[in-house]
């Protein structure tokens, strides 16, 4: 109901779109909005495709993680492994069957979402799907460029990498977000 006055009662309609930069990981636009109480704003947006990340636990209760150099804060940083949703028409979890392959060398038997996020929801559009992959093997790795071929994987206890989030050595949110869910997850189960 627009224009009663209560909170989370307005429309915000986009009154001009206007692309100013289109890369090959995000594209950035400015959009203006209709505001509350009248008037309108500009809101910079980050397009960015959906994505993806696993938590590939074993039969042991380890869990896979890779750890990535992420130049933005210049760190090298422990994930789940994950990708873009950047193939067409492929559902959310094929593209986490083929980045666990890619990223680890690992199949599983078994796929159940997790959790969904939206990490950046004041500036980007970006949406990550999180699977729990479980009844893993091992298969060839195809041959990692770029970033991925300096990729390492890491194993530990799951109960570690729950630990490693509350005292701080993940930070990465997805893999914070996703470690967190599935332990309640799997709790519930």
């Amino acid at each position: 109901m627009s224009g009663s006055g209560a909170p989370g009662s307005h429309d915000y309609r986009t009154l001009a779109s206007r692309e100013i930069y289109d890369g090959r990981v995000v594209r950035l636009r400015v959009d203006t909005l209709t505001m509350p109480g009248g008037g309108t704003a500009d809101r910079e947006i980050a397009g960015h495709d959906d994505a993806v990340a696993v938590i590939a636990l074993d039969e042991q209760g380890g869990i896979t993680l890779v750890r990535q150099y992420r130049h933005a804060v210049g760190e090298r940083l422990l994930e789940l492994p994950a990708g873009l949703c950047d193939v067409a028409g492929e559902e959310p979890v094929e593209t986490a069957r083929r980045e666990l392959v890619e990223e680890t060398g690992l199949e599983a038997e078994s796929w159940r979402p997790v959790i969904s996020i939206v990490p950046s929801p004041g500036f980007c559009t970006e949406r990550v799907h999180v699977f729990l992959a479980t009844g893993l093997r091992e298969v060839a790795r195809p041959a990692a460029e770029h970033e991925e071929a300096d990729m390492e994987v890491v194993r530990m206890p799951f109960a570690e990498a729950v630990d490693a989030v509350l005292d701080g050595r993940i930070v990465n949110g997805i893999a914070v977000a996703g470690i967190l869910a599935a332990r309640e997850a799997i709790a519930r189960s």
